[in-house]
């Protein structure tokens, strides 16, 4: 049986309540700059925010910036990451963007996607997270929580992440977009989960079309 979209009525009433439960929701990732952020987030692929933390608190005290990530080297820059999963590659990664970040953009961190999307390891989500976190642009990452819940929900349609990125923007009003991306990544991760979904607990479990079918 194919599963229904909300109304707008309804996106609006689901964000509206996630919205009175936590106004100001924030990024689980831990990060002082937009360079710090942006390691993080590439750290994060396939990991968890919280392992991520813990080797980034160690790694950000004796290195912040590009310029202090590269004299590290791949070689110093494995110890701090090495309890995170494929840290062989995300050093790589790492010391690739901030090699580029100084050759281009004078060791900053660029405010554009295309120009963030050059850098080694970073994608298109990687580039819309920087961009809503450090600056409140309306842009809408589609990790695999948001993936998974926004369709089951009916807040999107589609089955990559590009597709439901597009859904979610035309169907978001935009009112809540600086914030929506938060409360959904949240919601996936504590209450929509993938296994047991604690759906006695959710806020919108009487609006969620998967309790329809």
């Amino acid at each position: 049986m194919m599963q229904k979209l909300l109304s707008r009525e309804q996106i609006i009433e689901v964000f509206t309540r996630f919205k009175a439960q936590n106004p100001n929701p924030k990024s689980e990732l831990e990060y002082s700059t937009p360079f710090t952020l942006l390691v993080a987030v590439v750290l994060s692929a396939q990991a968890t925010d919280k392992s991520v933390n813990i080797a980034t608190r160690e790694l950000y005290k004796v290195a912040d910036t590009a310029q202090k990530i590269l004299a590290l080297g791949e070689e110093g820059l494995i110890p701090y990451i090495k309890s995170i999963g494929l840290y062989k590659s995300k050093a790589k990664h790492i010391i690739a963007l901030c090699e580029k970040l100084i050759s281009d953009f004078d060791g900053q961190v660029p405010h554009d996607r295309e120009k963030l999307m050059s850098l080694s390891g970073v994608g298109r989500k990687t580039a819309n997270v920087v961009l809503n976190v450090v600056w409140g642009e309306h842009t809408m990452p589609v990790d695999t929580h948001l993936l998974r819940i926004c369709p089951k929900i009916g807040l999107a349609e589609g089955s990559t992440p590009e597709a439901v990125e597009k859904s979610l923007l035309e169907r978001i009003p935009d009112e809540f977009m600086e914030h929506a991306h938060h409360w959904l990544i949240l919601h996936g991760r504590y209450v929509c989960t993938a296994r047991n979904p604690k759906c006695e607990n959710c806020l919108i479990n009487d609006i969620c079309q998967h309790n329809d079918l």
